[in-house]
């Protein structure tokens, strides 16, 4: 069953989040997942909820875990939290 992160990005700098920019796709990729939707215009239907939105999809729950985990990605995990306030949530689609 795919798998999906869905994000709330607020990046704080912009200059330091760059790097992680850059750098993610390629271990989104490494990991089998996609990106659905990532800094595109939005449009908020109901609430409140500025900044960036985005929408990545894993083969699995297993494989986006593992991506989550994966020495590719922890140092720029590490970089995002830096440099953004963030909300990320996974979970399985139907």
């Amino acid at each position: 069953m795919v798998a999906y992160v869905i994000a709330h990005v607020e990046v704080t700098d912009r200059v330091g989040y760059e790097e992680y920019s850059k750098n993610v796709s390629a271990t989104i990729t490494a990991y089998g997942g996609r990106s659905i939707a990532r800094g595109g215009a939005t449009e908020v239907l109901e609430g409140e909820a500025p900044g960036r939105w985005v929408l990545l999809e894993f083969p699995s729950m297993d494989r986006l875990k593992a991506w989550w985990d994966s020495p590719e990605y922890r140092p720029l995990r590490d970089v995002r939290e830096r440099t953004a306030k963030s909300l990320l949530v996974a979970t399985e689609g139907v």
